[in-house]
């Protein structure tokens, strides 16, 4: 009784003197409950005294969602958390969490409920309160329209309803969100997007259900996902060899369709099947006409059950926005496949699965809608094709495969999940929105053994890898960022870097150069003996080992010495500035030597060849003798010595007593290389068969 006196006195004290104000500072959704929860005696005996006043309001929200009081809320959060997450220093944040996962948990289950202003105002609220959860924490400056929430509120209460976002996505999605608004997100912008969402969801229902390909897609209740090329300003060709096609393009979440276009309607549709493990390559493509890359707005599709490569085409003004679009969604539906495939997910998991891929381009249809004049980078909002390009994106979807096995064998088990401790999972959210996937139609039943990827008070499995792979892509990018920054134009300038950047390479090599010429007899002496006795010894792996200790030590040296002192920049002389003829007869020169230098190549392989082939009989001879000299050294002398020979075959070619000696064979050698002809080459032109154009 002197506890609810005092939470009495408190709050009656909180309004009468006006500390409310940071609340109250604009009408808004708390002002009413704020003045109940003053005079309620009912009200007043639910405030929880851990709790700050927006926590205490959201908590209440949660309450009237459940139909039972806040004690009542408490006592079942006693009964299900473990003792760390009922510890005092983070009772109120975890206490929070819990209301919020069985209030949305209950709420997402009334249909279009993305479309109800108070569901949306209640999850944006809840953010609001998770970043000041505590009684001690500093006070919200308002709670009003113009509020603001960060990261990591968002990335913690949005995932709790999968449609809104997941753990993978989360983060950027919400940079794309705050893209205007300097790191923060208003709930103007975040109702847009909810929104776009609820649009995006019945247009889904209504390709669904639409008679759009209804006879090819009933056997395995494929949804449509996306449509292009109904519009004639905005059309699709597809191209196959040097046919090409208008038609309309369609997307299921199993496979892609193209309805070539007659004159009042459409062939039947061609189909390129994502779903089955047909080594499906997709990637961009250039078009442009009588076969030359011009144009980069092309999507080229290929598997094994093709005989030849589809390039679909979406031509438009400037950009290739809409290439970028189909590309990153196309890629979504092949990659949840290939997903399934290699971790032989079924049954509801494989649904699951298709859920969390399906979401994900909905989500990508709504941010189109509400930021069309900033370029999509779609394929960031797409968890499978994040995790396609993530450090660690593999490590990403082993840990989804895992949650997915151990909750199939929670269900086998017919474990129970503590349904309060656990955000609801992605099956179950399309399956409230109306939607059934695959083969189980039951799924909202089983709804409550799929649990979601959040959990109250700690971060799942899923989140650490998650976190992980984001700080390896931070590091990742920092450095592609100094990669960018130095790469310069023209190719003798990058020649010129080249130069100056192996100059401790080149100048290693002019010294064993001139310790193999012999230009300082006593040198070469010296290092001849020296490497000798080492190989010798068998000492050869030591000394290696010896060399990679010194540069060890010499990095970890210039670490210490150089802390705190700038990075010492590479300096080069750049050279004079080449016009445009001067660059184009550099690069023609470039392209003569390779081509000399390939040429030589050829020669020798030919004759290599001909050598083989007793084409010069006398050549062959000697060289098979050659083989046969180097076969009986291999077979009878040990390796060791082998390698003390080759060594001082190499060092001592040019000494002083071999000079002559070596100089006359070497002569011999090439007189003999030379005499060698080439094997003959045929060249032959393939026919090329006319297509039907």
């Amino acid at each position: 009784m002197a506890m609810a006196s005092k939470t009495r006195n408190m709050l009656e004290g909180l309004v009468r003197e006006g500390s409310f104000k940071w609340l109250l500072g604009s009408r808004s959704s708390f002002n009413d409950e704020v003045e109940e929860m003053g005079k309620s005696p009912s009200a007043r005996k639910n405030w929880i005294q851990e709790l700050s006043p927006v926590a205490n309001i959201v908590v209440r929200r949660c309450s009237k969602i459940l139909g039972i009081s806040t004690m009542e809320l408490r006592e079942s959060f006693d009964a299900e958390a473990s003792d760390s997450i009922k510890h005092p220093s983070c009772f109120a944040r975890n206490f929070l969490e819990y209301c919020c996962f069985r209030a949305l948990a209950l709420s997402t289950q009334v249909t279009g409920h993305l479309a109800d202003k108070k569901f949306r105002r209640l999850t944006f609220d809840m953010m609001l309160a998770w970043e000041a959860p505590s009684a001690t924490c500093q006070p919200l400056l308002n709670v009003g329209e113009d509020a603001a929430v960060g990261i990591e509120a968002f990335s913690r209460i949005a995932p709790v309803v999968p449609t809104i976002a997941n753990v993978i996505i989360s983060d950027n999605l919400f940079e794309v969100l705050t893209a205007s608004t300097d790191g923060r997100l208003q709930f103007s912008i975040y109702d847009k997007y909810l929104t776009g969402l609820e649009r995006a969801i019945k247009k889904l229902k209504c390709q669904s259900e639409s008679s759009l390909l209804s006879t090819v897609r009933s056997s395995r209740g494929e949804k449509i996902l996306e449509v292009d090329g109904t519009v004639t300003t905005q059309p699709v060709l597809e191209h196959i060899g040097i046919s090409t096609w208008p038609g309309r393009l369609i997307l299921t979440d199993h496979a892609l369709y193209f309805e070539a276009l007659r004159v009042v309607s459409y062939d039947k549709a061609k189909i390129y099947d994502l779903s089955d493990d047909l080594k499906q390559v997709v990637k961009p493509e250039l078009t442009g006409p009588w076969g030359t890359r011009l144009f980069d707005k092309a999507v080229l599709y290929k598997s094994i059950s093709l005989s030849e490569p589809v390039v679909i085409e979406f031509p438009e003004l400037k950009g290739h926005t809409r290439r970028d679009h189909w590309l990153a969604i196309i890629r979504e539906i092949l990659y949840v496949h290939r997903f399934i495939h290699q971790f032989q997910i079924s049954g509801v998991e494989r649904d699951e699965a298709l859920s969390k891929a399906v979401l994900g381009i909905l989500r990508v249809q709504a941010i189109q809608e509400i930021s069309s004049a900033v370029p999509l980078r779609s394929e960031a909002l797409l968890m499978f094709n994040l995790c396609d390009q993530l450090p660690g994106g593999d490590l990403i979807l082993e840990t989804l495969a895992n949650l997915s096995t151990s909750r199939e064998l929670d269900r086998t088990n017919n474990s129970v999940v503590e349904g309060g401790m656990y955000s609801i999972s992605a099956l179950a959210m399309v399956s409230n929105l109306g939607f059934v996937f695959g083969t189980s139609p039951d799924v909202p039943n089983e709804a409550g053994l799929v649990v979601g990827e959040i959990a109250v008070g700690k971060m799942t499995m899923l989140e650490k890898v998650v976190k992980e792979s984001r700080s390896n892509y931070k590091k990742v990018v920092l450095a592609q960022e100094t990669v960018d920054g130095v790469k310069v134009d023209g190719i003798d300038t990058n020649l010129a870097v080249m130069k100056e950047l192996l100059f401790p390479v080149m100048e290693l090599g002019k010294l064993l150069l001139s310790l193999a010429y012999w230009d300082d007899s006593r040198k070469s002496l010296a290092f001849c003996s020296i490497f000798t006795y080492i190989i010798w010894r068998g000492w050869l792996g030591y000394a290696l080992a010896l060399i990679l200790i010194f540069i060890a030590v010499f990095m970890a040296l210039t670490r210490c010495c150089g802390q705190g002192r700038p990075v010492e920049e590479v300096k080069v002389i750049a050279p004079p500035t080449m016009n445009t003829m001067e660059q184009l007869l550099a690069v023609q020169n470039a392209i003569s030597k390779a081509e000399v230098f390939v040429q030589d190549m050829n020669i020798v392989l030919l004759k290599l060849r001909a050598l083989l082939l007793v084409i010069f009989p006398q050549a062959s001879l000697k060289f098979a003798m050659a083989l046969l000299l180097i076969a009986v050294v291999l077979a009878l002398v040990p390796l060791k010595f082998m390698v003390i020979l080759t060594f001082l075959e190499t060092f001592t070619h040019y000494s002083p007593p071999r000079r002559a000696i070596t100089e006359r064979w070497m002569r011999r050698f090439r007189e003999w290389w030379f005499s060698i002809p080439a094997a003959p080459v045929l060249l032959e032109r393939e026919k090329e068969e006319k297509k039907r154009k």
